[in-house]
C-alpha cells in the first residue's frame, strides 16, 4: 500500500523535538507531526502528549517536492464537541437595556462591516452616572487634547505665513 495525502495510518514515535514528533510508517518510511498538528488544544510541550515508542495514528496531510511526509494526529482524530451556546442575551449585549436619546443605530447590535472593510470599534459610553473624579479626569484630558492641538496648529500657521 503506497503512501498518499489522505490516508490513514499507524505510526509509532520515533523522535521528539520542540517542533514536533517524528514517526515511523509502514513501508520503512518515516514522516513529521507538526506540532500544531499534534492536538486539538494549545501544545506547549510534545513531551506533554507523546513519548517515544508511543503507537499512534496519524493521517498523511501532505507529501512535498522532497518526498518528506506531513502528517497530522489530530485530523486522524473525530473533532472535539464544540461547547453548546447558551441562548438569551450575552453579557455586554444589547440585550432590552433602553436605547440612549439620539442613538440611530439599528437594533441587534449595529452593522456588520462589509467584507474587505475594516471594523472600527465605537466609543465605549458610560454606563451610568460617572462619579465626579472620572468626570473631572475625562474632562482635564479632553481640555489637553485640545490645546495641544491648538499649540500645533499656530505652529505650522507661523511656518506657512512668515512672521506679521
Amino acid at each position: 500500500m503506497g503512501i498518499e495525502v489522505g490516508s490513514i495510518l499507524d505510526g509509532k514515535v520515533t523522535g521528539i523535538t520542540k517542533f514536533g514528533a517524528f514517526v515511523s510508517l509502514p513501508g520503512n518510511r518515516s514522516g513529521l507531526v507538526h506540532i500544531s498538528e499534534i492536538a486539538y488544544s494549545y501544545v506547549n510541550d510534545v513531551h506533554d502528549l507523546l513519548a517515544e515508542g508511543q503507537e499512534v495514528k496519524v493521517k498523511v496531510i501532505g507529501i512535498d517536492v522532497n518526498n518528506r511526509i506531513n502528517l497530522s494526529i489530530k485530523q486522524a482524530l473525530p473533532p472535539p464537541p464544540r461547547p453548546e451556546r447558551r441562548s438569551g442575551p450575552r453579557p455586554g449585549g444589547s440585550g432590552d437595556r433602553p436605547r440612549p436619546e439620539g442613538d440611530r443605530r439599528p437594533q441587534g447590535g449595529g452593522r456588520r462591516p462589509s467584507p474587505g472593510r475594516t471594523f472600527t470599534p465605537e466609543p465605549a459610553q458610560p454606563r451610568g452616572p460617572a462619579s465626579f473624579e472620572d468626570q473631572l479626569k475625562q474632562f482635564m484630558a479632553s481640555s489637553d487634547s485640545k490645546l495641544s492641538e491648538l499649540h500645533m496648529n499656530e505652529k505650522r500657521g507661523s511656518r506657512r505665513g512668515g512672521r506679521k
